[in-house]
């Protein structure tokens, strides 16, 4: 097998660089999808806001009225969590409001990603 063949192998099977999320492409996605209702900013739309949002306890952004199914969720919103919110968060926390989903998981590793540098 040829060096580069090798190193491409290595870097999928490995999840290396080939496979590495991308912040950049996760704004547009967000600015795209999520915006209308979320800010990063610290204030809060229709959806409270996303700033700090990873590690966070999911339903206590500041001054936002939560649904009593995400305010007694418990979840924390770390990265693989929020990967599985955001495939279908009436699925995950039955009661949410949110009714946005992301089918491509590419958008919404890339939308944790962008997140995750907020």
């Amino acid at each position: 097998m040829k060096k580069i063949e090798t190193f491409v192998l290595l870097g999928l099977l490995a999840g290396g660089p080939l496979s590495a999320q991308d912040a950049a492409e996760g704004e547009t996605v967000f600015q795209r999808r999520c915006a209308a209702c979320h800010t990063l900013d610290g204030s809060n739309r229709v959806g409270p806001s996303l700033q700090g949002l990873v590690g966070r306890e999911a339903g206590t952004a500041e001054g936002f009225r939560y649904s009593g199914a995400m305010a007694e969720s418990g979840l924390i919103w770390e990265p693989e969590t929020l990967v599985q919110y955001l495939e279908n968060p009436r699925d995950m926390v039955p009661g949410t409001r949110m009714v946005l989903r992301l089918p491509d998981e590419e958008d919404r590793r890339n939308v944790v990603e962008f997140l995750s540098t907020q």
